[in-house]
């Protein structure tokens, strides 16, 4: 079995461990991660660019070494090959735990309980929720969903067509560092530098195929694109930018605009201003848009991959 159609049975199996099981409650492979990080950062912690640097590639590094290790220990067993890439698919991708948690603050919202879905949220994404009304919090949520479905499903199907499960697990990687360390506060803007703009590089392929999709999966193509085209580059970020205002065109939303966000307040631009504003019913319309992107972005990648796969035994039989 070649190692196209190891990717593609794992990775499916992984897509479905996930829709049935979710992210396990307790010894998360990603959340050990996050320790790990969080300890090589107590040691190298300097307000310098360099010492982040170093970071970045001992943790990033580590997490790619350990994964090609125990794909190189299974590589004899077709079975145990299709399972490890199973197990790292399941574990690095977060679709059901993005649509549980955004179906939580809905949930509160429409029962009336704006204090317990801004109590939600953070479970959700970091903006400042005592700042929000009901329509700020629908406005965050379907945000947070347009770019994690991005994050948390479509860049680690494309990286773990790429390379496999060191693919998978390098790219969730570089997003863990990039959600401890990224961000532009006092401490990491410096030290954080290098894991965010890796997470950038990371991010750039994946952001694309979900703003593609957005458009093919979603109930107005035309205005996705149109909103892709117009208004992604005025975002501040070069991925989530796309994905989002995709998303807000093919759902006919307004996205952006002012927000709280880490104790300060940014005004980003509104994107796909002729679309309305985003409301509570919003909410399941994006988790449906995200599922529905999730199942495009595995048919493609494991298109892909056997696709790749073909061209390069055809080459070497010629």
């Amino acid at each position: 079995m070649g190692a196209d159609r190891v990717f593609a049975y794992g990775a499916t199996a992984g897509i479905l461990g996930d829709l049935l099981l979710g992210d396990p409650r307790r010894g998360h492979p990603v959340a050990a991660f996050g320790r790990a990080a969080g300890a090589v950062e107590r040691l190298l912690w300097r307000d310098h660019r360099g010492w982040g640097a170093l970071h970045t590639a001992v943790c990033v590094g580590g997490a790619v070494s350990l994964a090609a290790l125990a794909g190189s220990a299974v590589r004899a067993s077709r079975t145990a090959s299709v399972a490890l890439t199973a197990a790292a698919t399941w574990a690095v991708v977060g679709g059901t735990s993005l649509t549980r948690e955004a179906r939580a603050v809905g949930h509160a919202l429409e029962s009336g309980g704006l204090e317990a879905a801004r109590a939600r949220l953070p479970h959700l994404c970091g903006r400042d929720p005592q700042a929000l009304d009901a329509d700020g919090i629908a406005r965050a949520v379907v945000e947070s969903v347009a770019e994690n479905t991005s994050d948390a499903v479509v860049g680690a199907l494309v990286w773990g067509a790429v390379g496999g499960v060191p693919g998978l697990a390098g790219f969730r990687a570089v997003n863990t560092l990039d959600a401890m360390v990224g961000h532009r506060s006092p401490r990491y803007r410096r030290y954080g530098w290098a894991s965010a703009r890796l997470d950038d590089l990371a991010g750039w392929p994946g952001a694309r195929l979900t703003a593609v999709l957005a458009a093919v999966a979603g109930p107005d193509p035309r205005g996705a694109l149109r909103a892709w085209r117009t208004d992604a580059h005025r975002h501040p970020s070069p991925n989530a930018g796309p994905v989002e205002a995709s998303f807000a065109g093919a759902l006919g939303v307004r996205l952006g605009g002012t927000l709280s966000y880490g104790g300060r307040v940014e005004h980003r631009p509104v994107l796909n201003s002729p679309g309305r504003a985003v409301g509570l019913r919003d909410i399941e319309r994006a988790v449906r848009l995200s599922r529905r992107v999730g199942m495009l972005a595995l048919g493609v990648t494991v298109a892909g991959r056997m696709l790749a796969a073909g061209i390069l035994a055809k080459g070497h039989r010629s």
